[in-house]
């Protein structure tokens, strides 16, 4: 069997979600939608996968690489603009099976695998309640590393999180995650990769993306944390936090100085002497990852 993946391009709708990764490739509950297209195709007992990319085709491929991860044979071709599965067809008909039809073959990725009647990019709002759909499907027969550490939360087994916080399922705790003491996560919690959540923090029917620091005692009650874009999922609207110490993204430049990030992290945790172990171990394993 064939099949044909399209990867959306701009969605005006979720702006924010696209400016640093194309679509196909933002992390969703720790992988991205094309990951968990290419698994569900290669159970399904797919053997040949042409992948249609517009926006960023390079980093497109670099994701889906030959298809060897999935016992696939993969490709991706770059196109000058998003097709629909019509225009597909016509351009592609020799890259898919004749015996099969075109809604058996060819797939927009703009939903889960088997998840049409929730799509993920027409709102903030469709978004965050396909994620949180997604979740107790998210353990693809490849996934390895993540474990649920009690019914309904689950927690990447690289990740800390203080004996204090508390969780309340549906919760997920993505790869290189840090979660401080005393936070409370959850219900409808999604913590991305490389989260940092300081002590004394609640987020409750909330995402933090990849990489995002939330600072300590911040409440976030409905909303999306993406670097410093607060999003209102429910009304769309969006707030830009100024302050790095309240909101911000871990791997673009910031305006603070290391010298007084440091500090600050210093000062928090100088009062929990096993809290400020763990952190200084986190943090060393991560810079053992990234160099």
């Amino acid at each position: 069997m064939k099949a044909l993946l399209i990867c959306p391009s701009a969605r005006d709708s979720v702006q924010l979600l696209e400016q640093t990764i194309p679509l196909s490739n933002l992390p969703l509950l720790g992988q991205s939608l094309l990951e968990y297209w290419c698994s569900h195709l290669a159970c399904s007992g797919v053997k040949e996968i042409c992948v249609l990319a517009h926006d960023r085709p390079a980093e497109v491929q670099r994701m889906v690489g030959e298809g060897a991860r999935w016992g696939v044979k993969a490709k991706v071709l770059e196109e000058s603009r998003e097709l629909t599965p019509a225009q597909a067809l016509l351009k592609h008909e020799r890259e898919l099976d004749s015996t099969n039809t075109a809604s058996q073959t060819i797939f927009v990725l703009d939903h889960f695998p088997g998840k049409s009647e929730l799509p993920l990019f027409t709102s903030y709002e469709d978004f965050f309640t396909a994620v949180r759909d997604w979740i107790p499907n998210a353990i693809s027969p490849d996934r390895v590393g993540v474990r649920e550490a009690q019914p309904g939360v689950w927690v990447a087994l690289q990740s800390h999180v203080a004996p204090t916080a508390r969780l309340q399922a549906p919760c997920w705790i993505g790869k290189s995650v840090f979660v401080g003491a005393r936070c409370v996560l959850g219900p409808n919690a999604v913590l991305e990769e490389g989260a940092f959540i300081e002590p004394d923090t609640t987020i409750t029917e909330s995402i933090v993306s990849a990489h995002t620091f939330v600072g300590r005692f911040t409440e976030l009650t409905g909303s999306m944390a993406l670097g410093n874009h607060l999003v209102n999922w429910a009304t769309g609207s969006v707030t830009v936090i100024p302050d790095p110490f309240v909101m911000c993204a871990l791997r673009r430049p910031t305006q603070f100085r290391t010298a007084k990030w440091l500090a600050r992290l210093a000062e928090l945790y100088s009062g929990e002497k096993e809290e400020g172990h763990a952190l200084a171990k986190h943090l060393l394993m991560h810079k053992g990852r990234q160099s």
